[in-house]
């Protein structure tokens, strides 16, 4: 059955790519965006789209919605760290003015673009849904304090809600990938480096208790994660709040990730060994069972040079159109 979805965010990349995947699927989107970060032209056509700010979502929600997909964050946690208040004031207050919204409209159920950093430094690996929440930049905080936000929101006032909690989104789909200005992600980083936009990638740290001494990070194309979301929609159940980790299973090193590009390309990628940032923990790796019990989801794009070859793409269309 189709349905009528607002998605917060949907000019981004992540945002994008489900508003996509629900078009594709037969729905009715319409797009909310400020464009602080997004891109006019990464909202897909046949989406709906209004320029607009989340706190102001009651101009624009009334009961014709379905659900609501929130993707309007800001995500940098270098930036964050620098600038919490930015972090606070968007991320809490203004999910805060978009739950006050749904609720005036009587629109109950949503799915939340949550994050791995809510966790912080792991005690274990892989990373289950019960692992202590630590996080340790503002960003985490702020994400981990909407999920508590929601989790209220749904014993209250009988809000279905599924959080799903992403480690590394790569890859591309279609029209739609990584823009970020500036990109702090790594795929897209040594992907620059590949075109000659930069002159070399950083390796920050190559003394971890890894098998090559980089840190080791779990890689979920895109697309995968849009589909979790399709199915988070139909798991959601009213007055749960239901969180789930997205990733799969799988760990890669940076070194491992630059290699691939190397393979991929066909480009020579110079590494530059640089310090280790604070607060990278060695190894981030999900366990996606809940995921898969709860929502009947299991990522099929897990081969890395996959993802490094759909992101090259983009990354090379992108080169052209500029």
């Amino acid at each position: 059955m189709s349905g009528k979805y607002l998605v917060t965010g949907g000019a981004g990349y992540v945002g994008g790519v489900v508003a996509q995947h629900l078009l594709e699927a037969g729905h009715e989107v319409v797009v909310l965006d400020n464009l602080s970060t997004g891109f006019r032209r990464g909202v897909p056509a046949g989406a709906a789209f209004v320029e607009g700010d989340i706190r102001d979502a009651a101009r624009w929600l009334d009961p014709s919605f379905d659900a609501v997909l929130h993707f309007a964050a800001f995500s940098q946690v270098g930036e964050s760290v620098v600038r919490p208040e930015k972090y606070w004031d968007n991320n809490v207050g203004g999910t805060m003015a978009l739950l006050a919204a749904m609720r005036g409209a009587g629109v109950r159920r949503l799915v939340f673009s949550s994050t791995a950093a809510t966790y912080g430094e792991p005690e274990q690996v892989p990373i289950t849904e019960t692992a202590p929440t630590r996080p340790t930049n503002p960003y985490g905080a702020s994400k981990l304090a909407v999920d508590h936000m929601i989790t209220g929101e749904a014993a209250a006032h009988g809000l279905a809600a599924v959080s799903l909690r992403y480690f590394n989104v790569a890859g591309a789909h279609g029209e739609h990938g990584e823009r970020h200005d500036p990109e702090s992600h790594l795929i897209p980083l040594v992907l620059q480096v590949a075109q000659g936009r930069r002159e070399a990638v950083s390796v920050f740290g190559d003394d971890y208790p890894t098998p090559d001494g980089t840190c080791v990070r779990d890689y979920i194309h895109v697309a995968d994660l849009a589909e979790a979301h399709l199915l988070a929609l139909d798991a959601a159940t009213e007055g749960e709040h239901l969180v789930c980790n997205l990733g799969n299973g799988n760990g890669f090193s940076v070194r491992e990730v630059v290699e691939t590009v190397r393979r991929v390309t066909g480009h020579p990628v110079p590494e530059i060994v640089a310090p280790r940032r604070g607060g990278d923990p060695a190894v981030l790796v999900a366990s996606a069972e809940a995921a898969r019990e709860r929502l009947g989801w299991k990522p099929s794009r897990t081969d890395l040079a996959g993802i490094v070859a759909d992101a090259w793409e983009f990354a090379q269309k992108t080169a052209r159109e500029q």
